[in-house]
């Protein structure tokens, strides 16, 4: 008796915490803490970890540190850092650095710290080598002028900027004059730091997002290696061709090692003994998106292998040799999620994925015996520090910054299916319920439209394009891995240049279109948004949906191909996905069947758009034509603009208000 009426209070405690989950809210989206690594001990077993946190008033970040014993799953602040910022861990002990320039040293994980230089107030992206004696760093260096009051001393208050070439603002940036150069000095001798690129217009890191990963030590501390691309203004528009140079210290010599291989080659790490060296590399120059191979190059036979040649994927970026430089581990996206994989570095160069499940392996921060400490998120959760047992194949949470958030969240179902398109081939299609969805229902129900064009629909977790709260508002999201994303084979992600308006567009209405079969979707109730490619989507099927869909959001979406074209920066990414430029090749798909601004004349249907000011990469242009037309059409619509915010919204107010009017727009029109 005793026993049933305590199951019978068990189950009203249950019942009490199912109600008492809330669905997520904007706010407590931005209120999250953001955990992103910053270095690992040399044997592995501890994480040095970040935890970000925005205060809403004020719009003010706030960052802390943290010590992750990898063992044991504790955690530490690790306010021994005081006002210093880290710099890296390694066999010497921990390098940071304070706003006065000067370098410190612990040897005790913090209870004492030593100067050991000073001189490098300006330094930026320190880099120590290994034997403790060196130190690389970069800062920016003015190789032209450009300024109007530099050009002509007799008018300081000039605001004008002349340009003689291409390249003249990038990401979201004008070019003042300045590239960043890497510098190596000895480190108690900041003054006698040598300019590895003196005199060139070249950056290191490269712009607009390297950083230290552009360049490493040789465990030897003998040779520096590092990454640029030795182009600059048209040339560098329209290439992708970055280069993997050695620097040797002694003899003052630099060598390419990827000579001759024409696309990026970024990203390169030593193995343990110094005797190869690995990087990531895309064989074509001009294609951003192509297939990003592991290059291993052999110092004793100045050989060069690609150990992916053969496996039909693409690596995502972040990869490590293990311990005992035998294999080499990364991660891919694969089928909608991104996991964790291995690439034996011999011939056989045999490819095994040892994780699985719907989630995102989104980093590699290091190994611990048999151990590899990565970052993982899902579509329910944010990113957070976990460990893979390579034994077992056992992923384990380490670090818990938003534990208590997400207890009082209620999460969404998230399923996979496969979708027969236009062409006879299968897709995957991300559907993500409403929480306490309930199928004898109707919900309104929204098509998400990815960017890239080639960008992974996976199990990300975004601050913006969130579809925890997409959900969470009552809408079913539909999120395809429509033609161009990669995870599903090289052939399918390549499919999508020059053919924008094309399958992919048909693969979006296949998705909707098999979905809305369900009796729990509202068919009168269908939206279309997106972002970047995703917008230019939105416009797209604003011309083509056949009256599916009852409204419509675009955000930083290119609406005229031929005027995008002309205002775009990296001019490699236009003339590869295009095919050319409008006037030598005015027949191009682009520019007639798949230009958005020639199916304006179909418009129908409410829209809201959004744009960034700063956005370089599609300039304000795009949106502000799209709402003229759209108004002018008479249609109901809104543009939303953001003077200081560029391709994203990175201010926290401004997140908000994004938020709010994009489901203020969703209540007024679905």
């Amino acid at each position: 008796m005793i026993k049933k009426i305590l199951s019978a209070g068990c189950l009203v405690l249950a019942a009490i915490g199912l109600r008492a989950q809330r669905p997520l809210t904007p706010e407590a989206l931005w209120e999250l803490g953001r955990v992103g690594t910053v270095g690992i001990s040399p044997d592995g077993s501890y994480t040095l970890y970040r935890v970000t946190k925005t205060d809403l008033k004020t719009e003010k970040n706030t960052s802390a540190l943290y010590l992750l014993n990898n063992k044991t799953g504790a955690s530490e602040a690790a306010g021994f850092f005081g006002d210093r910022s880290f710099i890296q861990w390694d066999k010497n002990g921990i390098y940071a650095n304070d706003k006065e320039g000067n370098i410190w040293l612990t040897k005790d994980r913090g209870a004492s710290w030593v100067s050991i230089a000073s001189g490098y107030k300006d330094a930026e992206t320190i880099r120590i080598s290994p034997n403790g004696r060196y130190v690389a760093f970069s800062k920016p260096v003015a190789v032209h002028k450009v300024a109007g009051n530099e050009l002509y001393n007799d008018v300081p208050n000039a605001t004008a900027q002349v340009y003689t070439d291409l390249n003249f603002r990038h990401w979201d940036t004008w070019y003042d004059g300045k590239v960043s150069h890497l510098f190596v000095a000895p480190l108690k001798e900041a003054a006698a730091a040598r300019d590895l690129l003196e005199g060139m217009p070249y950056d290191c890191p490269t712009k607009p997002f390297g950083g230290t990963e552009d360049y490493v030590w040789s465990p030897d501390s003998d040779f520096l290696v590092y990454v640029t691309k030795k182009k600059s203004g048209k040339e560098y528009a329209v290439s992708t061709n970055t280069d993997i140079y050695m620097y040797n210290i002694a003899g003052g010599h630099t060598s390419n090692l990827s000579e001759g291989m024409m696309g990026y080659d970024l990203a390169p790490q030593f193995n343990s003994t110094g005797t190869r060296l690995a990087w990531l590399s895309m064989a074509r120059d001009g294609f951003e998106a192509d297939k990003n191979d592991i290059i291993v190059y052999d110092f004793k036979t100045a050989v060069r292998q690609n150990l992916t040649q053969h496996w039909d994927g693409t690596v995502d970026g972040g990869f490590r040799w293990d311990n005992n430089d035998a294999r080499i581990y990364f991660n891919a996206t694969v089928r909608g999620t991104s996991q964790l994989f291995e690439v034996a570095a011999t011939p056989k160069r045999t490819v095994r994925q040892l994780t699985a499940g719907q989630h995102d392996i989104t980093g590699i921060t290091g190994q611990y015996q048999d151990n590899i400490i990565v970052t993982k998120t899902d579509m329910n959760r944010a990113a957070e520090i976990f460990n893979v047992n390579l034994k077992t194949r056992q992923i384990t949470p380490l670090s818990h910054a938003n534990d208590d958030a997400y207890a009082g969240i209620a999460r969404s179902e998230v399923r996979m299916r496969m979708v027969k398109t236009t062409d006879g081939r299968e897709m995957g299609v991300w559907v993500i319920y409403p929480p306490n969805f309930d199928s004898t229902k109707k919900y309104p129900t929204l098509l998400y439209c990815q960017g890239g064009p080639q960008s992974a629909v996976s199990q990300f977790y975004s601050v913006r394009w969130n579809f925890q709260l997409m959900a969470a508002n009552g809408y079913i999201v539909v999120a395809p891995n429509r033609r161009g994303l990669p995870g599903w084979g090289v052939e399918w992600n390549e499919a999508i240049s020059k053919d924008w308006g094309g399958q992919a567009i048909r693969d979006y209405l296949s998705a909707i279109d098999d979905v809305s079969r369900e009796s729990y979707v509202d068919k009168n109730r269908l939206g279309a948004v997106g972002a970047s490619y995703g917008g230019y989507s939105v416009f797209m099927l604003a011309g083509v949906h056949n009256n599916r869909f009852k409204t419509f959001i675009a955000h930083c979406g290119l609406f005229d191909m031929r005027s995008w074209y002309g205002t775009t920066e990296e001019m490699w990414f236009a003339n590869w996905d295009l095919g050319g430029n409008y006037w030598d090749h005015p027949d191009l798909k682009a520019y007639t069947a798949f230009n958005p601004s020639d199916y304006v004349a179909r418009w129908n249907t409410p829209m809201l758009i959004i744009q960034g000011g700063l956005d370089f990469r599609v300039p304000a242009e795009q949106g502000l034509q799209a709402f003229k037309a759209a108004q002018l059409k008479g249609l109901k619509s809104k543009l939303l603009y953001f003077p200081n915010e560029n391709h994203w919204v990175l201010h926290a107010h401004n997140g908000l208000v994004w938020q709010r009017e994009f489901f203020g727009w969703l209540k007024e029109t679905l």
